[in-house]
């Protein structure tokens, strides 16, 4: 299944690591000896910055596109640090070891993977919470003993990239929401309160279990294999299922094999969402939104999440008033990709009888739709055929009574004057010129 979201984060760290700076690495442990102390620090704050590096591609380069970057130099990496903290140093007379965090300049970055034609991706998901379901001759468990896959996914180290996972914490909150069937059945309900009660986006319920293969000729066992189910639950996101079937190696438990299923499974997932979610440079678009303000701390939130979206070039302010605002967005990529960028922001993009409406995921009322072009009459299936958002060649939004037209000269003034009416518009905040 396309989009499937999984990785390898501890629950209390996910949100954290959620609104993380993308191009920080953190926690890189050194460990370096040389003739002097000096020596040694130097080699290992060089080698820290490079192992930083490794794991910041590994976060955002796409798996297929690595053979492509090839190797980076000294000079080059140097030139990709902006600068480095130093933790927890300890030092003999020929040792050094210390904890870096590392950050690195987001456009010399991209600038390197461009000119390599290296694809990436710098959209982070909101958290997803996983539930390890594992199949014991028909037989399911979540929370009791024995559940080896729900121990494999929690001994799997604290995963490095944009999509991070929950896992539950099996206390008696989460026993009495969910049961194990309930969760293979997909009871929606209580899959709901599980992401509530985490604050995750989706879940995804994760069924393992292992199956003996048919009987060979000579009467000997068939081959026993390790078989996975991971079904993605959860509002605003596709329902479908996907399978993965894993053969037990020569020498291997079943305990190993679980280990080994798990960590595949994330990487796997880790990777489509970049695939899916990869900046495409060459595919520039627009599109004219309009926001319904309801207070200024709601159009200050759009405007920073605006700002937090990888796939937005710009962002420029057409139109303010005390209710809604006018944005015209240039943005890379297509629509269901700045869709969901959007939506895991908590930003919902929709189609509006007239224009894009851009709004806080969730909210609703307080807009009342602009005037113009009449809908047209339903059919007869009841449905009214959407009417086309604004053209993105012109970049220009419905014009309806009372409401200016926004300009289709770039270089003109973004902010037009308010419309006439009886409520006076607000002034526009200090960037008036564009978002962030």
């Amino acid at each position: 299944m396309a989009g499937l979201l999984v990785a390898a984060v501890r629950g209390g760290d996910a949100r954290a690591q959620g609104g993380a700076d993308v191009f920080k690495v953190t926690g890189v442990e050194v460990d370096a000896t040389a003739d002097t102390v000096a020596k040694a620090r130097d080699r290992a704050l060089a080698e820290g910055q490079r192992k930083a590096l490794n794991r910041l591609f590994d976060r955002i380069i796409v798996a297929a596109d690595r053979p492509r970057l090839g190797s980076v130099s000294y000079a080059t990496m140097t030139q990709l640090v902006r600068d480095f903290e130093v933790g927890s140093e300890k030092s003999s007379s020929v040792r050094y070891l210390a904890v870096l965090n590392v950050r690195f300049k987001p456009d010399a970055v991209r600038d390197l993977l461009r000119g390599r034609n290296v694809g990436f991706a710098e959209t982070r998901s909101r958290p997803v919470l996983i539930l390890p379901i594992y199949d014991s001759a028909g037989a399911h468990a979540l929370w009791g003993t024995p559940n080896p896959w729900r121990e494999a996914w929690a001994a799997l180290p604290q995963a490095d990239g944009l999509v991070p996972i929950l896992r539950p914490r099996g206390d008696v909150n989460d026993v009495a929401i969910i049961s194990a069937e309930q969760a293979v059945r997909g009871d929606a309900q209580r899959i709901s309160a599980m992401a509530r009660q985490y604050g995750a986006a989706e879940v995804l319920v994760v069924t393992a279990g292992f199956h003996q293969g048919a009987v060979g000729e000579a009467g000997q066992p068939g081959q026993s294999d390790l078989r996975v189910t991971i079904a993605r639950l959860g509002a605003g996101a596709a329902q479908g299922t996907r399978s993965e079937s894993f053969a037990l190696r020569a020498g291997e438990d079943e305990n190993a094999a679980l280990a080994r299923a798990a960590g595949a499974i994330a990487s796997q997932i880790q990777d489509e969402w970049k695939q899916n979610n990869r900046l495409q440079f060459g595919a520039s678009r627009e599109l004219t939104a309009t926001v319904p303000i309801t207070s200024l701390g709601d159009w200050l939130g759009i405007k920073r999440r605006l700002g937090e979206v990888a796939f937005i070039r710009q962002s420029d302010l057409l139109y303010l008033s005390r209710n809604e605002a006018w944005l015209r967005i240039r943005y890379i990529g297509d629509e269901e990709q700045l869709t969901l960028a959007l939506r895991h922001k908590d930003v919902a993009l929709e189609r509006g009888p007239t224009s894009w409406i851009l709004r806080r995921a969730g909210q609703r009322g307080g807009f009342a739709p602009l005037p113009g072009p009449a809908r047209p009459s339903a059919g007869a299936d009841g449905v009214a055929a959407p009417v086309p958002p604004p053209s993105a060649a012109t970049g220009t939004a419905p014009t309806g009574a009372g409401r200016p037209q926004p300009p289709s000269d770039a270089g003109a003034s973004p902010v037009l004057p308010p419309p006439p009416g009886p409520g006076p518009s607000i002034p526009p905040p200090p960037n008036a010129s564009g978002l962030p």
